[in-house]
């Protein structure tokens, strides 16, 4: 699902909980996939994926999108809650830009 694009822009965390009403599987994945191109066309991919659920309401003040309303695996607290610290070491981004430096660092080590 293209999630930018099926609500109104800015508010995707609340057209998500109210589809959500009275729905007990709440599993969510966030998904972000980085693509390096090197100038002769060769190209590294690297994926980061942070798993969690969907809280019932929103929660915390830090982020946007989605970040008030998940909650990733092992926490208790929303993405919002835990702040811009630990989505900078632990967010889906973060894990796909670490993937893909050691990627594009394996790469380099082989040439």
């Amino acid at each position: 699902m293209q999630s930018a694009r099926w609500a109104d822009e800015g508010r995707q965390d609340i057209a998500l909980l109210s589809r959500l009403v009275g729905e007990t599987e709440r599993h969510a994945r966030m998904i972000t996939h980085l693509v390096a191109i090197a100038p002769d066309g060769q190209e590294l991919e690297a994926a980061g994926v942070l798993d969690g659920e969907v809280a019932t309401e929103p929660r915390g003040t830090g982020g946007f999108g989605y970040d008030p309303v998940f909650v990733p695996e092992g926490e208790t607290r929303t993405v919002a809650e835990l702040g811009d610290d630990w989505k900078r070491a632990n967010s889906h981004r973060a894990r796909a830009a670490a993937a893909l430096r050691a990627a594009l660092e394996n790469a380099t080590a082989a040439s």
